[in-house]
């Protein structure tokens, strides 16, 4: 709670989120807070738990109805006399008279929402305008919110109600919708309080964290020469395309890959050497010459579409997902497919990770795409969480769903989810070339015999704490430069 505050307003919904409400309010007025309860509900429909929370909150104080299913004229003007600036009511009157800000507390809607507000416009306005300075507090999500996407449900008229927090308190761990979508905005810091349920040892769906440094860290491998640490080869484009390429190929060789070589068009070669040193070049004409490179059982891992060009994409893809070794797929390897996306997927192996943002995904993907772009109109709604698994047992191989909320999703179900929000967020990623560093490394540690999954969770959070220990001014060539600082500091 805010410091010094000491008068509240807990607003209670008809199931056991609301008997949450019941319980925080008696605990707030025991410590000598000024507390008034609002009930939108009717209580003899209350579960079992939230009952007896409601009777207990009655030994201590009134519950004014916020009657459903919309609030009258005689409810709404007894909480807009605490809520409002210059209260005049005998409620208003009370809580005037308390020190401090006025938290507002949603006990409303939990994670169990399956449907839209209504009926309660005037009280999220209501509680919108609340008088300065107030705090907003949810319990488990903001009342409106889809805890499984991230999403506001909406109405058939296209009415979305939600009350934004400036706190969100989830209970045992996080939500997908706390870290999806509109979710991260909505919740404003989201603190977990521990009830004492057991952790799951292995949840199917978690947030990325942050690496461990041992597995990171090269020294494991005492006196191992580079070929024991991998070989990356990034696949790049023609004259003037190699741009993309290199970044990927910087970035893989920067996360520990032993050695890395970019294979690119004869006419290129003078282009590229000109602009790299520790990176190897190998002459590729064609399919049939990479093919002949790929033969070396050294490599153990390729990265291939930064910058690849659409005309010669096929053969090149084709030929690198032949080897069967782990493989990026990005870019340009990805939106070839556009038209037999079904041609790819039948290719594709466990050991490869696509990495589409929305427009490439919606090109592999359709149908998912529509459903991720339809309104959010009953809960759980379609989320990114779901696309990304949907894809990923479609396409039999991890896929990396980029955005401010990336979602990694393996055919088995297991996924994780990145949110660059808050604290997390690192703005500076939109810009050219991120993704091609992203796809590098992921590359680097699949060369490095990182499962695909674990390769992916990994990369995707030192890609976002690289640019946040950048910051402003920073560009797709600055991430790579960035990343030993970022590893140091994980030690």
């Amino acid at each position: 709670m805010a410091a010094g505050a000491q008068s509240a307003v807990v607003l209670c919904g008809p199931g056991n989120n609301g008997g949450d409400g019941f319980v925080i309010a008696r605990m707030l007025h025991a410590r000598g807070w000024q507390v008034a309860v609002f009930f939108y509900g009717d209580a003899a429909r209350l579960p079992a738990d939230a009952a007896e929370a409601y009777a207990a909150w009655q030994a201590v104080g009134p519950v004014h109805p916020l009657s459903q299913p919309e609030p009258d004229e005689t409810q709404l003007c007894a909480l807009a006399d605490v809520v409002l600036p210059g209260p005049t009511g005998p409620i208003g009157g009370t809580m005037a008279a308390a020190p401090g800000r006025l938290v507002l507390i949603d006990a409303l809607f939990g994670t169990g929402l399956t449907r839209p507000l209504v009926g309660l416009d005037l009280t999220l306005r209501l509680c919108q305008e609340a008088r300065a300075p107030a705090a907003f507090v949810a319990v488990d999500v903001p009342s409106g919110l889809c805890a499984d996407a991230g999403r506001v449900l909406t109405t058939p008229a296209g009415a979305a109600l939600c009350l934004p927090a400036d706190l969100t308190v989830s209970f045992h761990g996080r939500k997908p919708g706390h870290l999806l979508a509109e979710g991260p905005e909505i919740c404003g810091k989201v603190v977990v309080a521990d009830i004492g349920l057991p952790d799951d040892p292995a949840p199917q769906v978690r947030p990325v964290d942050a690496p461990r440094a041992a597995d990171l860290d090269k020294a494991a491998l005492r006196g191992a020469h580079k070929f024991a640490h991998g070989h990356a080869v990034v696949v790049s484009g023609g004259v003037g395309q190699g741009g993309a390429s290199r970044l990927a190929a910087r970035a893989a060789l920067r996360i520990g890959a032993g050695l890395v070589t970019l294979a690119c068009p004869p006419a290129a070669l003078i282009e590229n050497a000109a602009r790299l040193d520790a990176i190897m070049l190998r002459s590729v004409r064609d399919a049939e010459a990479l093919t002949q490179m790929l033969d070396d059982p050294r490599i153990t891992a390729l990265c291939i579409g930064p910058g690849l060009g659409l005309t010669r994409a096929r053969p090149l893809v084709a030929a690198v997902l032949a080897r069967g070794v782990p493989a990026v797929l990005d870019a340009d390897a990805l939106s070839v497919w556009v038209d037999e996306p079904a041609a790819l997927f039948a290719a594709l192996h466990p050991g490869c990770v696509l990495t589409p943002h929305l427009g490439e995904f919606a090109r592999l993907f359709p149908d998912l795409a529509d459903l991720l772009a339809a309104p959010a109109s009953s809960g759980p709604a379609f989320s990114k969480l779901d696309a990304a698994r949907a894809a990923s047992r479609r396409a039999g191989c991890v896929v990396l769903l980029k955005g401010a909320d990336t979602v990694i999703a393996a055919p088995d179900g297991q996924a994780r989810i990145h949110s660059a929000s808050g604290a997390q967020a690192a703005p500076w990623l939109a810009t050219a070339g991120a993704g091609d560093v992203l796809a590098g490394l992921i590359a680097g540690l699949l060369a490095r015999g990182k499962p695909p999954l674990e390769a992916a969770s990994m990369a995707v959070w030192l890609h976002a704490a690289s640019a946040r220990a950048f910051g402003p001014g920073l560009t797709a060539d600055d991430l790579s430069d960035a990343l030993p600082g970022v590893l140091r500091a994980l030690t």
